[in-house]
């Protein structure tokens, strides 16, 4: 499954490149944004995911009459693996070079 973080981020800003150009500084300040989000979506998000995954590990081998044993599980999917997050990516870009195209054909013509 794609990640739709990073394609919406990338969307974001190839339609600011396409719109605005791509030596500008809004394109600039957008393409920091988006590296941001899909470092965060593989970096520290996937191993956040990582560590709950241990914890709960950890937290169903407590004795039961530990005050933890009952403690609901952490969530674990929490990031994307580098695959999800440059398939996103491409959606992006994708989407957004159409939607582009689409309204400029539909102004000029």
């Amino acid at each position: 499954m794609p990640s739709s973080h990073s394609s919406t981020v990338t969307a974001l800003a190839v339609a600011i490149g396409l719109q605005d150009g791509f030596g500008g500084s809004l394109f600039a300040i957008a393409l920091v944004l988006a590296l941001v989000v899909m470092y965060d979506a593989t970096g520290v998000r996937l191993h956040a995911g990582r560590q709950a995954e241990v914890l709960n590990q950890i937290v169903c081998e407590l004795p039961a009459e530990h005050p933890l044993a009952e403690s609901r599980p952490l969530r674990e999917l929490l990031g994307h693996t580098p695959p999800q997050v440059v398939a996103g990516a491409i959606l992006g870009l994708v989407i957004a070079t159409i939607i582009r195209f689409i309204c400029v054909s539909t102004t000029y013509g």
